[in-house]
């Protein structure tokens, strides 16, 4: 973007944060100043909270999407559409190529959200229920921080720890227990999903200090073209589709909602109010995607999906309150 749009954005973030050596100003600016502060919250707390309840349609959009598709058509096609978007905006904000040293991230959260979550993801949902797969993805945040770890060196406490362990003993558990004593084939996709969408995440996130959010999962849609154009002619010609409502609304959805849109807000919430407090209403994405499975999908709920889903919450709540 511009030199100048980009002055205008991290001004506009830094709103609310006031320079320390900056003389403190008359009451009557002090009330404009917090006034503005309290309305950039609210506007950043709005935009988060819509990227979270586009993200728990996913997987209720995957299941409507897969009765008149098959998987590798539905992940091809929503990542080809996304794209499309995605190479619109660009062009139109005529925003400039990244730099060299960022294209290999790049890669990683092409290759992590762009490609490999929603295949595996897809995958697991051709033999799961949405409401399983959700309490099971509940595992992500926790699977991010430890890649986040690992990668940038943070040390977060014990309690942490201790925390994030007992999220996943709670996930473990309710997926063996749900399959009978053994992880099904769906579950060994799910987990797989979360290995890389974690990674894909945390290279995100490191990109976010140096190009606006939007920006990272744009060039990411877009560097994904040659593998999901030739993949979806490949998938059209080997899954013919049947479309139908339900098959065409979930793939709309999964294209311009889940993958660009939502991801436009939820980076944009962000920026408004920072990243820890957005994290905190993202903690009710898989309750919401239970919510969404019975009221979209008609399914019957286990009693140990939402006891698992809570119990899962509340671990990550106390992982974010030990991380600060």
């Amino acid at each position: 973007m511009r030199d100048h749009d980009s002055a205008t954005a991290m001004s506009a973030i830094a709103v609310g944060e006031p320079d320390s050596a900056t003389p403190a100003p008359r009451t009557g600016s002090a009330t404009a100043l917090g006034s503005a502060g309290t309305t950039a919250s609210a506007r950043g707390t709005l935009l988060a909270a819509l990227g979270v309840a586009s993200f728990s349609l996913t997987f209720p959009a995957t299941a409507w999407a897969l009765e008149g598709m098959g998987a590798w058509t539905v992940v091809t096609l929503r990542s080809v559409l996304a794209a499309a978007i995605a190479g619109c905006c660009l062009a139109a904000f005529r925003v400039r190529p990244p730099e060299r040293r960022h294209w290999a991230g790049l890669a990683v959260v092409a290759a992590g959200v762009v490609l490999g979550f929603p295949l595996l993801t897809t995958l697991a949902l051709e033999t799961s229920t949405t409401s399983h797969a959700a309490v099971v993805v509940g595992l992500l945040p926790l699977t991010t921080a430890v890649f986040s770890a690992v990668r940038t060196g943070a040390r977060p406490s014990k309690a942490f720890w201790a925390a994030a362990l007992a999220g996943a003993a709670v996930v473990i558990g309710f997926t063996v227990q749900q399959s009978g004593g053994a992880l099904s084939t769906g579950d060994l996709y799910l987990f797989a999903a979360l290995l890389v969408c974690a990674a894909g995440y945390t290279e995100g996130g490191r990109l976010a200090r140096h190009l606006p959010g939007w920006q990272v999962i744009g060039w990411a849609l877009v560097l994904a073209l040659p593998v999901t154009v030739p993949g979806a002619a490949l998938a059209l010609l080997a899954e013919p589709p049947h479309l139908t409502g339900h098959a065409v609304a979930g793939l709309l959805w999964l294209s311009f909602g889940s993958q660009f849109l939502g991801l436009v807000v939820w980076y944009r919430g962000m920026a408004l109010i920072g990243v820890s407090k957005a994290s905190q209403l993202q903690l009710a994405q898989p309750l919401m995607t239970l919510v969404w499975s019975v009221l979209l999908l008609g399914e019957q709920l286990p009693l140990a999906a939402p006891v698992a889903a809570v119990a899962v919450l509340v671990c990550i709540a106390v992982t974010q309150r030990a991380a600060g």
